[in-house]
Parts: structure tokens; sequence; C-alpha cells
């Protein structure tokens, strides 16, 4: 920014925080700070979604309420959603998040609910801020992910079309045109090119960092990276010649900054409520359910299995890695399943050509896919892990050629049939290309929202031949590994 053009407003800008609830905190001391130093009136904190993520205790424990009342206490002024909002909660939840709780205007132009075609009322598309004179319009945009938004009751529209429309609204009426943009680094760069109006994009989803603003004609682009790790931090100030706004921007580390006393407070008390809520006993097993990431063991099959009744398919295929531990004997709570099965994976059930199926139990013999790190499509685990199967067996010889290892493969008792379509209950994780990437070549799909996979695991404890069907072998190796 020019040393002639005095900064009027400073904005403070999140995304992607992902329920990592101390960093929070953090960004609370920060954003605190800010507004003893500068006055609130300069001072406006904005959130640019995926703040909540169900894989933390207090989250889950209280359906996103810790991270509403987080985003109150440090006040926030404006926030938009993100699809860890919008996806892992049902509508009603959402609602109740935000509806009577949050003391921050909730924009988002293009999600609107599916029975009304409109808005809900707790969500708005665009709003306007005045800070130090200042007259700020912020739109929010979340990414169309729109077979999965239909599934939960919302319509999910095209971004850059809902956007244009607030820019129309908005231009003539305020001094800066801002998006809140969940739409991830190449949609910005894209928004920027062929949108006319906006002024400033502050970006999330694709988790970027620019720490050195990326400037595309008359728009400037921001983010501040993941986890609340950083917080951008954006000057403004107005061009007295020519009356346009001209930006500053920078993103500050975080980890240097004590957590905020009241939103320490906060989360403690949220994480003792999540305690005990998902203390409640799901089952009693009377013997271990071990996991294992490398190779079959039961708890994977009863996941596979699980996914196979719950889409009524033919068959089921989940990833190993997808659990993080496995269930000890005794008494099973909500907290336990959440813990090993942390991830917001959903149910999916497609229809695929043997020959894709075929290829993935290959891979799924391979160190390389057994122990290959996964990140991003919800999948909260480290490793990828071997395939756990139910209505397949698998005979397999280690000693053979890669991707020439199986021996024999019978789907409930038949020979797999390379050229046939069948019905496979798995996850929605598969469908992005992530992992065994031959099971995106679906025909068909259909996604089960909002159920995670624990919820499938807990169902299938409650069944006594499930569990005892879990411990029979799939696979068996004709020699030794």
């Amino acid at each position: 920014m020019s040393e002639r053009i005095r900064a009027q407003v400073i904005i403070l800008h999140s995304n992607d925080i992902h329920s990592r609830l101390e960093n929070a905190a953090r960004i609370a001391s920060f954003i605190a700070e800010e507004r003893k130093t500068y006055g609130s009136d300069i001072v406006l904190a904005l959130d640019c979604g995926d703040h909540m993520d169900r894989m933390r205790v207090e989250t889950e424990g209280s359906d996103g309420e810790v991270n509403v009342e987080l985003l109150n206490d440090a006040g926030y002024e404006a926030v938009t959603l993100g699809n860890n909002e919008g996806l892992t909660f049902s509508f009603q939840k959402l609602a109740e998040a935000y509806a009577h709780r949050a003391k921050f205007a909730v924009v988002c132009a293009n999600m609107k609910d599916s029975a009304t075609g409109e808005l809900p009322d707790w969500l708005q598309p665009s709003t306007i801020i005045y800070k130090n004179g200042v007259r700020i319009g912020i739109i929010g945009a979340t990414a169309p992910f729109s077979a999965f938004y239909s599934l939960l009751g919302w319509n999910v529209t095209d971004p850059f079309e809902a956007i244009a429309e607030q820019v129309e609204l908005l231009r003539e009426r305020v001094d800066v045109v801002l998006v809140m943009s969940h739409l991830g680094i190449a949609s910005d760069r894209l928004m920027a090119e062929k949108l006319k109006g906006i002024d400033l994009i502050l970006g999330a989803h694709t988790h970027h960092l620019l720490e050195e603003p990326i400037v595309i004609g008359d728009t400037t682009i921001c983010a501040a990276g993941k986890f609340g790790e950083y917080i951008g931090r954006v000057e403004i100030g107005i061009d007295p010649i020519s009356a346009r706004p001209v930006f500053s921007a920078a993103c500050v580390p975080t980890a240097a900054w004590a957590e905020q006393p009241e939103a320490a407070a906060i989360i403690g008390g949220f994480r003792e409520a999540g305690q005990l809520r998902l203390g409640r006993v799901i089952a009693r097993l009377d013997a271990p359910l071990p996991a294992r990431a490398e190779r079959e063991s039961p708890l994977g099959n009863l996941l596979a299995a699980g996914l196979r009744r719950w889409t009524d398919a033919e068959l089921g295929i989940v990833n190993a890695g997808q659990l993080l531990g496995g269930l000890a004997q005794g008494d099973v709570t909500a907290g336990e399943l959440h813990a090993l099965c942390p991830s917001p994976i959903n149910p999916c059930r497609m229809t695929i050509a043997g020959t894709h199926l075929r290829a993935a139990l290959e891979q799924s013999l391979l160190p390389e896919f057994i122990h290959k790190p996964i990140k991003g499509y919800g999948f909260r685990g480290e490793v990828l892990g071997t395939l756990a199967v139910d209505g397949l067996s698998i005979r397999f010889d280690s000693s053979r050629p890669e991707m020439n290892r199986l021996v024999s493969v019978n789907v409930n008792g038949e020979p797999l049939d390379v050229d046939r379509l069948y019905t496979v209950g798995t996850i929605d994780m598969f469908s992005f290309k992530a992992g065994y990437e031959s099971l995106a070549n679906a025909e068909s799909l259909h996604y089960y929202l909002p159920e995670f996979i624990r919820d499938v695991i807990a169902e299938q404890l409650q069944n006594v031949e499930a569990l005892d069907d879990c411990r029979r072998t799939r696979w068996k190796t004709l020699s030794k590994l």
C-alpha cells in the first residue's frame, strides 16, 4: 500500500481451521490484540468455512456448537460455510447450530433450501458491514458438491452465477466488494479473471497459503492456509483520486500466540460435555475385534460387510486404513467409535465392472498401496491400507509377479466376471479417484448422507451373525508372504 494512502480497515481472515480449536483460541488472542491496538471500528474478523470438523470430540459432541461459540467469543462478524459444515451435518442440525446461536452473519449465496428454493432465514447471500466509514459488501460461496448436498435438502447452485448476481446488487452501494470463497485456489483465479467488480477474494477449501497476495486485474486474492496455523491480515485504504480500494496483505503465524483464556474455557467446557455425551454404550463385545491396516482383520471385515448390507449390494469393499484401531472386549462407547473412525466419509453404492474390481484387489496386495499416505477426501487416517471385503473369497500367491497374484476371485460363490457389472457397497472417497483409483470407474453412484461409516459399524455391532462372520477369512494365501 502506498504510504500516502492511510489504512482505514483491517480485515483478519481465517479458513479451514477444521476444529483445531487450540489454534482458534490463539487466533482469538490475535484478534483481541488487533482490536485493542486499532479499535473495533477498524478491525473486521471473517471466516471462510470449514471451521467445523467432526473428528474433534468437542465438535462431534456438540453438533458444532463449540465452533459457533468460539466464533462468537472472538467477535467474528461474518462467516461462510465450507463443505465440512454443509455436508457433515443434517439440514436441521446446521440450522440449530447457527439460527439462534450465531452473533455473526452467515453468508453463502449459492446454497438454497430444496423445499422452498430460497435461502433459510439464518442464511443470507451477502451482507454490508460498515467499518470506519468504509462500506464493505461481503458475498459468500461454497464448493458445489451438488450430488451430495441434494441428499441433505440443499440445492447448491453455480457459485459464479450466484456471486455475479450479488456483485451486481452491491457494486454501486459499497466501497469494497469482497468474496469469502470456499471454492479453492483454481476457482478463485478463474473468478478474478471472469467476474468483474470484485475487489478482494478471501480463499479457502484447498488449504493454500498465500503469504503474498495474487493480483489478477483489479482483484486481489488472499488465503491463510489451513488448521489455523496462520491468520490472514489485510489492510484496506481508499485511494482519494480513484476512490478505489488499495490492499496490503500478509499472513501471520499463530503458534507464538497464547490461547485466549475465555476461548480455552469454552473448549474445556465443551470437551467435558462432549465426552459425557459420547460415553453412551453402543454395544458389549464378548471378544475383541482387532483392526490392521496391512492385512485382513475382523473389524475391517465387519465394516465391509456393513457397507454391503447398508447399501443392499452384492459385495462390500473398504480400505482398512479407515480404521485407526480395534475394539477391546467389553463395552463399546460412541466415543470409542468416533476415535477409531473419525472421518466424515459416507457410505456409497456403486455399479462397476469386474475388471476394475480385480485391478483394485491386485493393488491391495502391494506395499506401495497398503502404506500409501492419503490426505484429503474426508480421510482422517494415516495410510490407505489393504482392502477389506465381504461377499468375496480370494486366493492369491504372493510369489507371482505384481498385478498377477490373484489365483481366484469368487463373488458369492461364482467366479468374478471382468465384463460383468457388480453392485458394491463402499465409500464415497473411492469415487473421487483417491487411493484405489480403478474404483472411480463406476457406471453409477448413489451416496448415503448424513450417515458416516462409524454409523455403519455401530449398526453391525448389534448384529450377532455379523460379529461371528467377520472372523471368517476372505483372503487365503497359497504361499508365505
